[in-house]
């Protein structure tokens, strides 16, 4: 399929399709299922069925070098200089495919339990609190630094045992390493996401270190216990496991929460019904996830020949699922461009599927859930004080700030 299939208003570069990229998707819907996109070089995939299909096909993989070797995929190997990065990456579960990913997921479910999620509660809903009436206490302030940011950061940090004397440099190695997700990344990103994951590694290893010589009841001792038949994570699994959580919970979080406020904002009469029936507020947390993405695209790679719609997706081929316009099909959701938060029937894709389902997924539901919560009953009169700028990034999208007022 051509490249002039692609409309115009599709440019994850411009911003005023990123301030809303949702008709850009409308019309990508319209001309087709998959639509080659040569920026990039990516098939695009715009339709929830076949976005949803896709995450489960096993011709499809986060990595291919499982089966195929850089040439025998038609792919250059990463320059010498990226290496630190993609040794940090290339061993966290998300970017690895059965069997390493089927050893590697068990063996961290054994420590990432949904007992120790449920046993985090207390801490998350007090720690939200604590921000909200600190915000409050000001008369307002940024809601992404005050709130939705050290909310995730904490918990996280709490969670693998990370003393807060040394919390201060995860946001930013997190923001570093994720700028390496955006699409056609610099020279000048791919340096930072390096020297982050220098010293993020390197901090963690000294950490596991420690661990090892004195266990605590934390996930990274959890990790270095968790055993199955004899098999444990190796240190570097451990180390790419950690950053995988800290930066999905950061970067994932943070944003559905700034994203969320900002569509509540923008619609009175749903943060109206909100703020009369609090018990909204978990189908209101799904909805603002599905409303305004945070992760608006996952990458897969074709391991085998695919066939979608009579065009043929090559071997080697890189595909570009769209989860912000699969959460805007209307052959799923009615109306779906309007924000309903007592939406029932609400089967959006942005925690993914298939075995790369979001394994912090019921972590992230408490917290937003948490920061909601406390918003809704400290700040009952929480306004915008000014329209937000938003971040120049397209596949991890969000806000650079949320000015607020109380």
């Amino acid at each position: 399929m051509a490249d002039s299939t692609i409309p115009q208003t599709f440019d994850p570069w411009d911003p005023a399709f990123l301030a809303d990229p949702y008709p850009a998707y409308a019309e990508l819907r319209e001309r087709g299922r998959v639509l080659h996109y040569a920026p990039t070089d990516q098939w695009l995939v715009p339709h929830h069925a076949d976005v949803s299909a896709l995450l489960r096909d096993r011709r499809l993989g986060r990595t291919y070098r499982h089966r195929f070797t850089h040439e025998d995929f038609g792919r250059t190997a990463p320059p010498a200089e990226h290496e630190p990065f993609h040794t940090l990456n290339d061993h966290g579960m998300l970017d690895l495919e059965p069997p390493d990913h089927t050893r590697i997921r068990r063996l961290v479910s054994k420590a990432f339990t949904p007992r120790t999620v449920e046993r985090l509660q207390p801490y998350v809903r007090d720690l939200a609190g604590e921000l909200v009436d600190r915000l409050v206490a000001n008369g307002g302030g940024d809601l992404l630094a005050d709130v939705a940011e050290p909310l995730p950061v904490a918990v996280i940090a709490e969670m693998l045992g990370i003393p807060e004397s040394d919390r201060g440099p995860l946001r930013p190695w997190s923001a570093d390493i994720c700028g390496m997700y955006e699409l056609n990344p610099s020279e000048e990103t791919a340096g930072r996401a390096v020297r982050a994951s220098v010293e993020f590694s390197a901090y963690l290893r000294e950490l596991i270190a420690a661990r090892r010589a004195d266990p605590g009841d934390d996930l990274i001792s959890g990790l270095i216990a968790a055993h199955d038949e004899g098999d444990r994570l190796t240190e570097q699994e451990m180390i790419s496991t950690c950053v995988l959580l800290l930066n999905a919970g950061h970067e994932a979080t943070v944003n559905a929460t700034v994203n969320g406020w900002w569509a509540l904002f923008r619609n009175p009469a749903q943060l109206a019904a909100l703020r009369a029936d609090h018990s909204l507020v978990p189908t209101a947390v799904e909805e603002l996830m599905r409303y305004d993405t945070p992760l608006q695209l996952f990458e897969r790679w074709v391991l085998d020949d695919i066939e979608i719609d009579g065009t043929v997706v090559p071997r080697g081929a890189e595909v570009a699922l769209l989860f912000g316009s699969a959460n805007h099909d209307p052959a799923v959701f009615a109306a779906p461009g309007e924000l309903d938060l007592a939406r029932a029937d609400n089967p959006h894709i942005s925690f993914s599927a298939g075995i790369h389902y979001c394994i912090g997924a019921p972590l992230a539901r408490i917290e937003l859930a948490a920061s909601m919560t406390a918003l809704l009953e400290r700040a009952p009169g929480l306004t915008l004080a000014a329209d937000p700028d938003r971040k120049p990034n397209f596949v991890i999208r969000g806000l650079a700030g949320l000015p607020v007022k109380v």
